[in-house]
């Protein structure tokens, strides 16, 4: 399979000589992203740790090719990215902003990565190979820091059936998002609930949404870490009108099990949730249930975003063994105010019926308040620039050392794109 990426790059790269193709170069466009983040994590009471704290500057450069003329057509995909410490030091590291020496926990001053994927088209169907983003329900590939998080591998790409969007993919390997090596992966494990240091050098997905009317969208996804677990995931999402706006209903059911020798431990997990929104004017106000049944908790891949409704939460993921978590979420949009580029947004999310009995037994509990303010530039030079602050609250009840965490997170960032061509 690395001969086929191999070659599969080597002919997008000889694609990329060819600049008389039609398409190749007069569809290519590049942007330059610049990305400001101040992160700053405070724990409470007495832990290991009294915060976590860092400034970053990163600048991110995608470069996108279009595609050479003919039945089949060959192009390339470009992405630089390099992450600069601002502030840091050892007793304050680890945010996910940069990458820090493991035993003297000294942040970097830098980092830096290059990304190839060469590219094929026939019809409405797409195939990439080498660096890969994923953005699905099983698979989510974190933006959520300064640079974000890649893969390597092959990601397969299809329209071509009507209403029916379909992917399936092959990964090797995980580029964290405060990293610049690739390195197997494995299953995130926070509060012990799996083995950590387990690893596997293959992951692979097959699944895709079918819209099956105008408000109404099925999703089905099947995946599966090699030797660790495996995932199937169901959903739908409609969204209709109802009275003076629109109701939005988000139903997600993640099943995983052990796969092969399970080596990240037992895995038993089903995970049903539902959220509704209802938008009106400048407004929308959400409501969500997310219970987890089995004998563990719900793993995914160590870096990645799990997707699930409690999605944007700062501190946690609420994903304990037996958790059953709501929330209230509501939105606001104050260009109906008079500023338009101004959007707000104030959740709140309770986690209770954990059962971690290492850190406390049954019954345990979490919570955590966001509030987020975003504004967009609307004119001038400076017009698209992006400034984003959110505060959490995140407490709980557990028992054992550092997995009692009560802590206060800021993050403040600023991107700025540029478009080059």
């Amino acid at each position: 399979m690395h001969k086929v990426l191999g070659m599969f790059l080597a002919v997008g790269l000889l694609c990329s000589s060819a600049a008389q193709a039609a398409g190749f170069i007069e569809d290519s466009h590049a942007d330059l992203v610049l990305r400001n983040f101040y992160f700053d994590r405070n724990y409470l009471g007495t832990t290991p740790q009294a915060a976590a704290r860092e400034w970053a500057q990163g600048f991110i450069l995608n470069v996108s090719s279009g595609f050479t003329e003919g039945p089949v057509g060959f192009g390339l995909d470009a992405k630089g990215m390099l992450g600069v410490k601002l502030d840091s030091s050892a007793d304050r590291a680890g945010t996910g902003l940069l990458p820090f020496d493991r035993s003297t926990r000294e942040p970097a001053d830098d980092y830096s990565e290059l990304g190839l994927t060469g590219k094929l088209r026939i019809s409405h169907t797409e195939l990439q190979g080498g660096t890969i983003s994923t953005f699905l329900p099983i698979a989510f590939a974190s933006p959520a820091r300064l640079l974000p998080q890649t893969f390597r591998g092959a990601y397969l790409r299809s329209s071509d059936i009507e209403r029916l969007a379909l992917h399936a993919g092959w990964l090797d390997r995980i580029n964290l998002r405060d990293s610049s090596d690739y390195q197997k992966m494995s299953v995130a494990a926070p509060n012990g609930r799996f083995n950590g240091a387990a690893t596997s050098d293959r992951f692979t997905f097959l699944g895709g949404d079918y819209a099956w009317s105008e408000a109404l969208t099925l999703r089905y996804y099947h995946a599966a870490l090699d030797e660790l677990y495996r995932k199937d995931f169901l959903g739908f999402i409609d969204n209709r009108p109802l009275g003076p706006g629109r109701l939005k209903s988000d139903l997600r059911l993640f099943v995983t099990a052990e796969e092969g020798a399970a080596k990240a431990g037992p895995v038993d997990n089903r995970n049903t949730a539902l959220m509704l929104t209802y938008a009106w004017g400048s407004h929308s106000l959400g409501i969500g249930y997310m219970r987890l049944a089995g004998d563990t908790a719900m793993p995914y891949l160590y870096g990645t975003e799990p997707l699930v409704i409690t999605e944007g939460t700062l501190s946690s993921e609420f994903l304990n063994p037996k958790e059953r978590s709501w929330q209230a979420r509501f939105d606001q949009d104050f260009a109906g105010l008079g500023v338009p580029g101004l959007k707000g947004m104030l959740r709140y999310v309770h986690g209770d019926n954990i059962e971690l009995p290492k850190f406390g037994g049954g019954g345990l509990s979490e919570s955590e308040k966001d509030i987020e303010l975003s504004y967009v530039v609307q004119q001038g030079s400076f017009k698209g620039l992006v400034l984003r602050l959110r505060h959490a609250w995140y407490r709980n009840d557990f028992l054992a050392g550092a997995s009692h965490r009560d802590d206060n997170e800021l993050r403040v960032n600023v991107d700025y794109t540029i478009k080059l061509w």
